[in-house]
């Protein structure tokens, strides 16, 4: 049936069986253990991992109901399930198209849902200037190469002993950076505005979200009262009509821009690593190699794993009706990897907006100039990073923004030695506690004696931790 049939005459999305909602429901379940089907991995087994059984019912799914989006009951509440990559996109770009989409959720592997950085509308003139900032000029790529050379560096040149670099580190300064290329230098240094993103981020859709961006505006006022030449406020500034509201443009970028380079770029890092390590080749990787490393982390492991779309208006798409009420699951796991040759567009990755965003598209630039600068041998802080346990193809698990991925540089049997290392610091950081609990302020009254038995509790939870990682440690390095 054509869609252009009117709505009087589509049909209405089909309702799974009992037995079909179960098996769904239990491949959105086992994403909170993802070790549960390392037995099938280990031995092979590809069909009894969770992608391969994950894989088939899809396909079954596919089979019996035309390809066609079906209505499946979850733990985590019933949802219209595309059956296809491009099947889902094109129902939510129609759904867009036709405003009968509300504002999107990210849906965690817990069933948890939190709101994301709200895509903006961006005038012509503004889109305009963003497509252009990245490029050429002299507050362009090479201004940008500079601000990456020195927030990478501060990073690398603290790596630890064994060579491993600190996931946190690495976050901090990636945060830096994407202030930096948005709001210019002096905001740098301004954590706070990075966690008031967050905030504002999250709480879309939600009664606290107007507070919120008020006051992430009224944080963001002093920058774009004289902007920085260059960094991209100073470039949609200058492009917008006079009176026009840069603030949810830039909180956007300053959110995709975080994103894409403290865990997409991570993310690519290692996949070059093994490339690099497989082909044992003593050469930079070129462009094509960066982009494709790129779009595996994108596609692989976007910022957030599953989004939830909410049908506010009725729409036709696919020959049927999508009636308000709905909820959309736009889950990239269940899809597969995406057709030979089809590149991975950073909006569905990073933003969600299925009409496209240009600021994903600035925040992918600036992740490649972060993968260039980081695998380059000519720099003398080069870095490979390695996802533990990336060989075995075992994907962690996505909690949205909880998301951390630890970069390491070293073989296996070096992880005994930090190991080690992170056991001595567990002990040092409980005989901290304890030292603290000793301080005869606690004393004058109940709530300190109540806060001691905290700091004492804590102690203890260290030091068996600590004993836990020392054992562990032993057994790698034999």
């Amino acid at each position: 049936m054509n869609p252009a049939d009117g709505q009087a005459t589509a049909a209405r999305p089909e309702t799974a069986w009992p037995l079909e909602n179960m098996l769904f429901s239990a491949a959105l379940v086992a994403r909170r253990i993802p070790w549960a089907d390392l037995p099938a991995r280990t031995l092979g087994l590809d069909a009894l991992t969770h992608d391969g059984l994950t894989n088939r019912l899809m396909t079954h799914l596919r089979s019996s109901r035309n390809g066609r989006p079906v209505r499946l009951r979850t733990p985590f509440g019933p949802f219209l399930v595309p059956l296809a990559r491009a099947d889902a996109e094109t129902l939510l770009t129609h759904g867009d198209e036709a405003g009968a989409l509300g504002t999107p959720c990210a849906l965690a592997a817990d069933g948890r849902r939190y709101g994301l950085s709200p895509h903006p509308a961006v005038d012509t003139a503004a889109a305009d200037a963003w497509e252009a900032a990245p490029l050429g000029g002299p507050d362009g790529l090479g201004a940008l190469g500079e601000r990456v050379a020195e927030h990478l560096g501060a990073v690398t040149g603290a790596r630890r002993e064994d060579g491993t670099l600190d996931p946190g580190r690495w976050e901090a300064a990636m945060q830096r950076l994407s202030r930096h290329v948005v709001l210019g230098a002096g905001a740098v240094e301004d954590t706070l505005l990075s966690e008031m993103v967050s905030a504002a981020a999250e709480a879309a859709g939600g009664r606290a979200h107007e507070a919120r961006a008020a006051a992430l505006r009224r944080r963001m006022a002093p920058y774009l009262a004289d902007p920085e030449p260059g960094c991209l406020a100073a470039r949609l500034t200058a492009a917008g009509p006079a009176g026009s509201e840069p603030h949810p443009a830039l909180a956007h970028a300053l959110a995709l821009v975080s994103a894409a380079t403290g865990a997409t770029a991570l993310k690519a890092l290692t996949s070059l690593t093994l490339d690099t390590d497989d082909t044992d080749t003593d050469t930079d990787p070129d462009t094509a190699a960066i982009d494709q490393a790129l779009d595996r982390a994108l596609e692989q492991h976007p910022v957030r794993s599953a989004v939830v779309y909410p049908v506010h208006a009725p729409f036709t798409a696919h020959g049927q009706t999508i009636q308000a009420g709905e909820e959309i699951l736009y889950d990239p796991a269940l899809f597969g990897p995406r057709d030979q040759g089809r590149r991975t567009d950073p909006a569905w990755a990073l933003c969600g907006n299925p009409s496209g965003c240009p600021t994903a598209e600035f925040a992918a630039h600036v992740s490649r100039e972060v993968i260039r600068q980081a695998t380059a041998k000519t720099a003398a802080d080069a870095v490979r990073p390695v996802l533990p346990g990336a060989r075995s193809a075992v994907d962690p698990l996505r909690e949205g923004a909880d998301s951390r991925f630890a970069a390491v540089t070293a073989p296996l049997a070096a992880y005994g030695t930090r190991g080690q290392a992170d056991a001595d610091r567990l002990d040092r950081h409980a005989e901290s506690l304890c030292a603290c609990a000793a301080e005869i302020g606690w004393n004058a009254s109940e709530t300190g004696e109540r806060f001691r038995m905290v700091l004492l509790a804590h102690a203890e939870r260290c030091a068996k931790a600590a004993d836990d990682v020392r054992r562990a440690a032993r057994w790698l390095a034999d």
